[in-house]
């Protein structure tokens, strides 16, 4: 799991790039989503000059009472035109962009839940499991949201930037410089506001999975806590979990809540040098602008400084989806275990006899500190055998070697005489009756859960089973008997789970 609070800018590129490269089947949709916001970008900056022939229309012929209406008419409908286009173009963008996304993000999920499968017990042992929740919720959630809002924007923004300072020049060089000084200012704002909520971004994502284990902790651990009247000291530590979070989510927001309002005022003060510069290249009858310069450029105020706001925001959300995807990537990169498929099945055709074996077997969860110590033994057919010692003697792992929930670091455990390493887990775990000390049932009838993942049972296999566990008398009181429903495992006793 990531647990550093801070992603510098290499690891950012990093993140980021992992995404666009899992994006690649995805390509053809951003294609055209890429076509429409060029054509949203073209017609956007085309109609600043059509308003400035409409404005320039009004001027002259206002200047002696006549107003050519048909021109009026023509650029009105002209304007309508480019306007409904613009919009049109702006949704179908927006349209594939979420549409991409979305599936993005359940592809995204669907590996997860692939990969959770796949990963070794021991991973599941040293991470909670509100923080891999949080992986296939919180930061799944937050890369869709991110791409969806911020990656279309972020290709807009910058298209329009392009044309936008074009057209600027073309219509009038000196106006243009004018809205140009106020680049500098803005980027160095940006990047300062970049820095410091950057790191803010990525502490949250860690801190809400965090949170989210401890949650999940106490809601699994409820009756221990009241068994010790412990709900005083749990609420403590969950409200100063709660506050970090806040006040990193707090730090987070505030700072990139700042771009917007700056770039507004950085924005006005482009309206009021336009008008200011304009104003005096009109009184010097400068041949090159007119009252319809003027309002075109500060249409170009707007369409130009919009789309630096827009970039710092995309900015801002893609350092969200770069924290969210360098923990998502990060889980989909943890070791899987072994490939098994070439492995045969030895008990396929035959009927496991039972012998157990181990043979000198050296176990180490860490490789530093050895558990099980050149342990031997044999358990014939038919034996029953119990494993006691104080807590930490290494009876569960001895269980769970022999499940193949780990591997062993030397020695062999065999089954019948065939080690278990030759053996599919599969199989293992198809040979052996387990019963945990904490016990699970899920939602549905006892039927179900008897039959859990085995298929073709008849109803002499519930009878027989049902009889060995000496649970006849229990099964027949319950309504419906073996199609009793179960809800949350709380209307049957730990015993009778077991």
């Amino acid at each position: 799991m990531v647990n550093k609070e801070k992603m510098n800018l290499p690891e950012l590129k990093k993140s980021l790039g992992q995404i666009a490269l899992s994006m690649k089947k995805y390509l053809p949709g951003l294609i055209v989503c890429v076509v429409c916001i060029l054509a949203y970008v073209v017609i956007s900056v085309l109609s600043p000059n059509v308003l400035s022939d409409l404005t320039n229309t009004i001027t002259s012929g206002s200047a002696n009472k006549n107003i050519d209406m048909e021109k009026i008419a023509y650029y009105g409908i002209l304007l309508l035109i480019l306007y409904i286009s613009s919009s049109l173009c702006n949704f179908l963008s927006g349209f594939i962009m979420t549409t991409v996304a979305q599936r993005y993000s359940q592809n995204l999920r669907k590996q997860i839940t692939e990969k959770i499968n796949d990963i070794p017990l021991a991973y599941f042992d040293t991470n909670s499991t509100g923080d891999i929740l949080s992986i296939l919720t919180n930061d799944v959630d937050m890369i869709s949201q991110s791409l969806q809002q911020s990656l279309s924007m972020l290709i807009s923004s910058i298209f329009m930037l392009i044309g936008v300072t074009i057209a600027m020049f073309v219509t009038s060089w000196q106006l243009a410089l004018v809205c140009l000084a106020t680049i500098p200012v803005m980027i160095l704002i940006l990047v300062v506001l970049l820095k410091f909520a950057g790191p803010q971004f990525l502490a949250r994502q860690n801190q809400l999975g965090e949170l989210n284990g401890l949650v999940e902790e106490n809601y699994n651990g409820q009756m221990i806590i009241k068994l010790f009247n412990a709900e005083e000291k749990t609420v403590e530590k969950f409200d100063a979990k709660n506050k970090q979070l806040g006040s990193t989510m707090f730090k987070a927001e505030f700072f990139g809540g700042l771009m917007q309002p700056v770039m507004s005022f950085m924005s006005y003060l482009g309206y009021a040098a336009v008008c200011i510069v304009g104003g005096l290249l009109i009184n010097k009858t400068n041949p090159s602008v007119s009252m319809g310069t003027i309002t075109a450029f500060l249409m170009y105020v707007n369409l130009f400084q919009s789309p630096l706001t827009q970039i710092a925001q995309a900015m801002n959300s893609l350092q969200s989806a770069g924290a969210s995807g360098s923990r998502v990537f990060q889980f989909l990169a943890e070791n899987e275990l072994s490939d098994e498929s070439e492995k045969k099945e030895y008990f396929k055709d035959k009927a496991v006899k039972g012998e157990v074996t181990f043979d000198h077997v050296h176990f180490s969860y860490d490789g530093q500190r050895e558990i099980i110590h050149d342990f031997s033994a044999t358990i014939k057919p038919g034996m029953k055998v119990a494993i006691v010692g104080p807590t930490g003697a290494g009876k569960t792992t001895m269980v769970n070697l022999l499940m193949r929930f780990y591997e062993i670091n030397s020695g062999k455990i065999l089954i019948d005489g065939i080690p278990i390493a030759d053996m599919k887990r599969e199989e293992i775990h198809s040979l052996f009756a387990m019963v945990l000390q904490d016990t699970w049932v899920f939602d549905g009838t006892l039927r179900e859960n008897l039959a859990y993942n085995t298929e073709n049972l008849k109803e002499e296999d519930f009878t027989n089973v049902i009889h060995d566990a000496h649970l006849t008398h229990f099964v027949r009181s319950l309504p419906g008997g073996l199609d009793y429903e179960i809800k949350d495992g709380s209307s049957i006793s730990g015993g009778q789970k077991q």
